[in-house]
């Protein structure tokens, strides 16, 4: 980390989170977007769930969308269904009443929460930070779980490997291992790759 010439360390700066708003209502959508901008965002804007999509497929990945519910043609649980399956982006719901079978879907399709039209920014602004702390657990939850898999595949497969070693040579488990580990040593690769190579081999 660099330093200051006042011996202070210096302070990473953190990027500015970016922001999806899709709402049909233009006021709404222009107030929210500005306000949020004062706040420190970058806010990209859509007016119905296609403009979103269209922005999602050419590339556009925000940090969370904020997404009204009720709008003409498709609705905003559409385009929620998309980000939470396709796109993996957290949300935020609006909707301009309190619908139990509304609350019910946001819930179930994973929403990170649910306002109620009208909103402000200092009501906006607090569910926005919340959710995307919430979001930054999740994905952690889910890099752990990855780690977990690829940890439990890399074992199955040197089990397998084991095995083959142990019929082909006539050896028991732990000499088998050790054989092995030095052919491994020997070739210069990494235990997991001699396994595959021989688990592949093993299946021609």
């Amino acid at each position: 980390m660099s330093q200051p010439d006042d011996g202070v360390p210096a302070v990473t700066a953190v990027p500015p989170r970016k922001l999806l708003m899709v709402d049909d209502d233009r006021l709404v959508l222009a107030t929210l977007a500005s306000g949020l901008e004062d706040e420190g965002f970058i806010v990209m804007t859509a007016e119905s769930v296609t403009e979103a999509e269209d922005l999602l497929s050419g590339g556009v990945r925000p940090d969370l969308a904020i997404v009204d519910v009720m709008m003409p043609e498709r609705n905003g649980l559409e385009l929620a269904q998309r980000l939470r399956d396709l796109d993996h982006i957290p949300f935020i719901l609006l909707t301009a009443r309190a619908d139990a079978q509304v609350v019910a879907q946001a819930s179930l399709g994973g929403a990170m929460a649910y306002l109620v039209k009208p909103v402000d920014i200092p009501q906006l602004i607090p569910a926005i930070e919340a959710a995307l702390a919430r979001s930054a657990d999740l994905q952690g939850l889910r890099n752990v779980q990855q780690h977990l898999q690829t940890a439990l595949e890399a074992d199955r497969d040197i089990n397998v490997a084991i095995g083959i070693v142990m019929v082909r040579q006539r050896l028991g488990r732990s000499a088998a291992f050790e054989h092995l580990r030095k052919t491994a040593r020997a070739r210069r690769m990494k235990l997991l790759a001699l396994a595959i190579e021989l688990i592949s081999s093993a299946h021609d």
